[in-house]
């Protein structure tokens, strides 16, 4: 089982409350985590990668176990501590302003 903590605005979005629960078969990977999550909740298309599954959107972040992978090849496995549900996989929003 793998945990996803979304930020608010795509919680509300999705209606969920909380993190998300994942069960995903094969290598965990920051793709195979968004394939999962967008298949589960389908209005989550196109907000937090390009809606063909391109790369991730402006302001949006992925982080675990206290490291940025916003910018690491989406095919890379992830952390085995986020693969094995210990730690939770971060989506967060980027703010920016001056």
């Amino acid at each position: 089982m793998i945990r996803v903590v979304l930020p608010a605005h795509l919680r509300t979005l999705a209606r969920i409350n909380g993190e998300v629960h994942l069960d995903i078969t094969g290598p965990v990977t920051q793709r195979s985590v968004l394939d999962a999550l967008e298949t589960r909740y389908p209005m989550l298309r196109g907000t937090i990668r390009g809606h063909d599954g391109g790369p991730r959107r402006p302001f949006i972040r992925f982080f675990a176990c206290q490291l940025d992978l916003s910018h690491d090849p989406p095919d890379d496995p992830l952390p085995d501590a986020v693969a094995g549900g210990t730690e939770p996989y971060l989506i967060v929003g980027a703010m920016a302003g001056g």
